[in-house]
């Protein structure tokens, strides 16, 4: 009996192992096949990824230091503060009417600051009134490459495009390395170009103005809403610059490939507007800058706008200066209307 039990025993616990190992391999089939045993393991790798990105997460957050713009030298004098009746952003502003030379609106006026890009339309008047060769060939080398703000350019070093080229590029879209090609190739070199854009402005009564390079890269290109004005005046009467600072874009053929280039203003696309002449500029410095010349209402006007704060306030403040000449004209030639009838 004993020995009957002691045998039983061993099989027994057989058939129970058996039966545990069947029970064992049902519940492993149950939960997985082998495909599913990998996704365990990536789910659990996943898992432990998850939980040392959460423990990184409870790590003190340092917060980036905040990189404010450099204040623009309108700025740094308190010519924001200045208030006028249109409420303009820009802390320089002038309109005058070209025919009669009256001053519709004023603001800082004679206030002398960086000027940017505007720089651009004396260089174009300089190389215009040379009347060197347009078609005469011009490449752009390792002196042309910004080193005053490290400004991006789609001349790479080697392209060759005309003097036309080069000059429509620089007025309308301000490409600064033709610009400073454009001084670099004339007769004498970049002293020679940059002593002629001094005496150019002396001539023309400009005495706020002083330039030292012919891009407007430099802030120490420098003038009065006053002396913009008469450049401007001088520089409309100029078929080429009227017409290359307002075409609303231009294309240019450098090896295989074609450039697309767009007008900085927008404007100048705009049914609104009659614009026969502007440009455009910015650096730090200076703010946001515009020149132009648009006939609005009937009047010939030349509008200035320096130290814009906003990278679309100086649009809007011409806008603005559009909006109040029709309005006071609408008024004027209802009220002379009224006057005609009651005499």
């Amino acid at each position: 009996m004993v020995l009957g039990a002691a045998l039983a025993a061993p099989a027994a616990d057989a058939a129970q192992r058996k039966h545990t190992s069947s029970k064992k391999t049902v519940s492993v089939a149950k939960r997985a096949p082998v495909a599913s045993k990998v996704t365990l393991r990536k789910q659990s790798t996943k898992t432990r990824s998850t939980r040392k990105v959460s423990a990184s997460a409870r790590k003190p957050v340092i917060a980036a230091a905040v990189v404010r713009a450099k204040p623009s030298f309108g700025e740094l004098a308190g010519l924001h503060s200045s208030d006028d009746l249109l409420d303009l952003k820009s802390s320089v502003a002038l309109v005058i009417d070209q025919d009669t030379n009256e001053v519709l609106l004023s603001k800082n006026d004679h206030a002398v600051l960086p000027i940017a890009s505007l720089t651009k339309l004396m260089t174009g008047l300089i190389i215009s009134q040379a009347h060197l060769p347009m078609d005469e060939p011009i490449t752009i080398t390792e002196d042309d490459i910004d080193t005053e703000k490290n400004s991006r350019s789609r001349l790479a070093v080697g392209t060759t495009l005309s003097r036309r080229e080069m000059l429509h590029l620089a007025l309308m879209s301000s490409e600064n390395r033709a610009a400073h090609a454009l001084g670099r190739t004339y007769p004498g070199g970049l002293s020679a170009f940059v002593t002629q854009m001094n005496i150019k402005a002396r001539l023309l009564g400009m005495s706020d103005t002083r330039y030292v390079e012919p891009t407007g890269l430099s802030s120490q290109n420098q003038s009065s809403a006053r002396d913009l004005a008469a450049l401007v005046n001088v520089a409309h009467t100029d078929p080429v610059l009227r017409e290359f600072t307002t075409s609303p874009g231009y294309e240019v053929a450098v090896g295989r490939r074609t450039l697309q280039y767009r007008n900085t203003n927008r404007l100048v696309k705009s049914p609104d507007w009659d614009i026969g002449l502007q440009k455009t500029g910015y650096i730090s410095e200076a703010g946001r800058c515009l020149v132009m010349q648009a006939e609005i209402s009937g009047r010939k006007l030349i509008m200035v706008f320096l130290d814009s704060a906003g990278k679309l306030s100086r649009i809007a403040d011409a806008e603005r200066v559009r909006n109040w000449v029709e309005s006071s004209a609408g008024l004027a030639s209802g009220a002379h209307h009224a006057q005609a009838i009651k005499g």
